[in-house]
């Protein structure tokens, strides 16, 4: 199975976070424009890179959700996000389910999906030049003007591909 693509109907998703709050993802739709989800697991190296350019995102469009999806567990998801810095919440799909429905089979793997459910981009792995555009994407949604996401003091590569997803038993 692949990540859904761009244009696919997003699967409404139902998930506890690392605090208890509970997260839908329709319902959170018909309040904004675009949701973002970035599915993760944290013995991931690609998703230790990538996560503090999202807490960029995050605090660039603070208003826009951005939901991090862990395939741990919650000392695991709340040690990660400590560790990078992440202010954003970070939801549990430690059975995988969910992982299942978006066809995650590796991580990160980062959907933006539309006020009509439909996905309007998908980034598997670390894309620069994805998220640049995802960057673009989100400063035309939100109205706010955008920054940009990398510096020349950042040492960015072009691409790093993702590490393998955890697989349901």
């Amino acid at each position: 199975m692949v990540a859904l693509l761009e244009g696919a109907q997003a699967p409404n998703l139902s998930l506890i976070s690392t605090d208890g709050s509970s997260y839908s993802l329709y319902q959170r739709l018909r309040e904004s424009p675009v949701v973002l989800l970035a599915f993760f697991k944290t013995s991931c190296p690609v998703c230790h890179f990538e996560f503090p350019y999202l807490e960029r995102l995050h605090r660039s469009f603070p208003t826009l959700p951005i939901w991090g999806v862990s395939q741990d567990d919650a000392d695991s998801a709340v040690a990660f996000s400590r560790m990078f810095g992440i202010t954003f919440p970070s939801l549990l799909d430690e059975h995988l389910s969910t992982s299942v429905a978006y066809g995650i089979t590796h991580v990160p793997t980062t959907f933006l999906v539309g006020e009509d459910k439909l996905i309007r981009q998908t980034i598997v792995g670390f894309n620069k030049s994805d998220l640049e555009q995802l960057t673009l994407e989100l400063a035309m949604v939100t109205g706010v003007s955008s920054k940009p996401l990398f510096s020349s003091a950042d040492e960015v590569p072009q691409m790093r591909p993702g590490c393998a997803s955890k697989q349901p038993v």
